[in-house]
C-alpha cells in the first residue's frame, strides 16, 4: 500500500476521502457475483498450489504483511512487526525457516547477494530491533528513528543485524540500483512523503527529494546517507481535490542497465536518467489529474520501451472497485516511452483494471506485481488486494486484456478489514503472493500465452530493480 506508517494513516483518510468527494465515472467492463466470506475462485489457468498462514508474532490482524525479496530457495517476506525467511526449495511445500521481530511500518525489503535492507516508516524510539515507537503527541524534542537497516542474511536461519542509517522522513519504500565497474558497492534509492500539510520532526516541507544510502558491500556496517538530490526543483504538482499534491515519491523502480528508473511521486509520474546513480535526473514528467489520485509505482516491460504506473486510488484502505469508482481509477496505466537519450518522453496509451466487482467491506486497488518473463510478449502479474490476483497482457500498449485471476472472498462482510495481496511477483515458475491477513500463497499458472517463462531463472529477484529478462 505502502501507505499505513504513521504518517501513511493520514494518507488513507485523505485519499478515502478522494474517492467519496470524486464524480462517478462508467462502470467496469464486466461485473461477476462476490464470492462469499473467504471463499476462493479463480479463472481455470491459475491454481493456488500452496499456502501458510501467518503465524506466531506476525499473526496479529494489525501485523500487516508487505512485499517480497527473493534469493536462491528463500523468499523474504516484510512484516510490520519483522520479515520472514520461508524455505521455498519446494515451492508447493513452503516452510518458514525463521521469523526476526524486528517492529517498524512497514518493512519493505531488498536484498543483494548476502544483505538484506529493511525500510522503517514510522518514527521509533532508536535504531534497534527492541525500539518502541513514537506517538505523534510526542515534543519535538523526543529522540526518533526511522530510515534502513541492514541485515546480514548469508546464513538465512540466522540474519544477523549489522547497520543503520537514519533518513528524513523514514523509509516508505527503497529501490536497490547496484555500483557500476569498479564500484563495489549498492546504492538504495530511498522513497519517503508528507502527506500531514505541516513539517514534522524528522520530516520538514518541501519533501520533494529522495535520500540515496550508500552501502560498501566489503563493509556494510559504513552505510550512509551520500546524497539527498531534489527532483522536484518547482515543487511538483501542488495537488488537487482529486490528487494527491508531489511532496516526495512513493516508490522507484530502477532498470539500471539501461540507466533509467520510473518514480511514482505521488502527484507525478516520472523518467529518471541513473547513469550517475548518486545524481539521478529527471528525464521527463506526466499528470493525470482526470483519474490518477495516487501515483504509487511502476513496472518497465522488459525491452524497457514501456511503464506501468499505478494509482493507489483510497491510499489501499478504500473500496474502489465497484461500478462507482468505474474502469480508470484506481487502476494502471500503460506509458509507452518514446524518443532517445535526453528528449525520451512518456506517451499515455491505456488503462487496465480488474473487471470484477468487490464488496464494499474489500479493500481493492492496484497495487505491487511483476513481469513473467515472456520472451516477446509484456506479460505481467499484480496484486489487488482483496480484488486478488490478476495476470494480464500489455504486448497491444492501447488494448491490454487479462488472461487470469485467482481471488479470495472478502475477509468480512461486516466491516471494513484491511487484506488481500500486498505483493505477487513471479519467482522461477511460480507466483508468490504476500497476503496482508492470510499468509503466504503459491500460485501456479498454466497457459499457453506464458509458454517459455519457466524455463527463466534467477538466483535473486528484487521486483522494484529490473533487469533483463535474456541477462539472468
Amino acid at each position: 500500500m505502502k501507505h499505513l506508517a504513521s504518517r501513511g494513516l493520514a494518507a488513507i483518510v485523505i485519499m478515502v476521502g478522494l474517492v467519496i468527494a470524486s464524480p462517478a465515472r462508467a462502470g467496469t467492463t464486466a461485473a461477476a457475483a462476490v464470492p462469499g466470506v473467504d471463499e476462493i475462485v479463480s479463472s481455470p489457468n491459475i491454481a493456488q498450489v500452496g499456502h501458510l498462514d501467518k503465524t506466531g508474532p506476525f499473526a496479529a490482524e494489525n501485523s500487516y504483511n508487505t512485499d517480497w525479496a527473493f534469493r536462491g530457495t528463500y523468499a523474504f517476506g516484510g512484516n510490520y512487526n519483522g520479515f520472514t525467511v520461508y524455505d521455498i526449495s519446494n515451492p508447493r511445500a513452503p516452510k518458514i525457516a525463521t521469523q526476526v521481530v524486528c517492529p517498524g511500518s512497514q518493512n519493505d525489503l531488498s536484498i543483494h547477494g548476502d544483505l538484506l535492507f529493511l525500510a522503517t516508516d514510522s518514527q521509533r524510539t532508536d535504531d534497534s530491533c527492541n525500539s518502541a515507537s513514537v506517538p505523534g503527541s510526542a515534543p519535538a524534542e523526543t529522540p526518533r528513528w526511522e530510515g534502513i537497516k541492514v541485515f546480514d542474511v548469508s546464513d538465512p536461519l540466522n540474519p544477523r543485524y549489522v547497520a543503520a542509517v537514519k533518513t528524513d522522513c523514514g523509509s516508505h519504500t527503497e529501490t536497490l540500483v547496484p555500483g557500476k565497474g569498479r564500484d563495489k558497492s549498492v546504492y538504495l534509492y530511498v522513497s519517503s512523503y508528507n502527506l500531514s500539510g505541516a513539517s514534522v520532526p524528522n520530516c520538514a516541507l518541501p519533501h520533494d527529494k529522495i535520500s540515496i544510502v550508500k552501502v560498501p558491500l566489503k563493509n556494510p556496517a559504513a552505510a550512509a546517507v551520500v546524497a539527498t538530490p531534489v527532483l522536484f526543483p518547482d515543487g511538483g504538482f501542488g495537488g488537487d481535490e482529486d490528487s494527491s499534491p508531489t511532496t516526495g515519491c512513493h516508490d522507484i523502480t530502477a532498470y539500471p542497465q539501461r540507466d533509467i528508473a520510473a518514480g511514482a511521486c505521488m502527484g507525478d509520474g516520472a523518467l529518471f536518467d541513473i547513469s550517475n546513480p548518486v545524481a539521478p535526473k529527471v528525464i521527463t514528467t506526466v499528470r493525470d489529474t482526470a483519474n490518477f489520485a495516487f501515483w504509487h509505482s511502476a513496472t518497465f516491460n522488459n525491452a524497457g520501451t514501456k511503464v506501468v504506473f499505478t494509482d493507489e486510488l483510497g491510499g489501499g484502505g478504500g473500496a474502489t472497485c465497484n461500478p462507482t469508482v468505474g474502469p480508470n481509477r484506481g487502476a494502471d496505466a500503460i506509458y509507452d516511452i518514446t524518443g532517445r537519450g535526453k528528449h525520451l518522453t512518456l506517451k499515455f496509451r491505456s488503462y487496465f483494471k480488474i473487471p470484477r466487482e468487490n464488496a464494499s467491506t474489500e479493500n481493492c486497488v492496484a497495487h505491487n506485481g511483476s513481469l513473467i518473463p515472456v520472451p516477446g510478449r509484456d506479460i505481467m502479474v499484480q496484486a489487488w488486494y482483496q480484488g486478488g490476483i490478476s495476470v494480464w497482457d500489455f504486448t497491444n500498449s492501447a488494448k491490454p486484456v487479462e488472461i487470469a485471476y485467482w481471488e479470495r472472498g472478502p475477509l468480512s462482510t461486516e466491516r471494513m478489514i484491511l487484506g488481500g495481496s500486498w505483493s505477487a511477483y513471479w519467482y522461477n515458475g511460480y507466483v508468490y503472493s504476500s497476503d496482508i491477513q492470510k499468509g503466504l500463497d503459491v500460485l501456479k499458472i498454466d497457459d499457453r500465452r506464458i509458454r517459455g517463462a519457466e524455463w527463466f531463472r534467477t538466483r535473486q529477484f528484487n521486483a522494484q530493480t529490473q533487469e533483463n529478462f535474456y541477462t539472468w
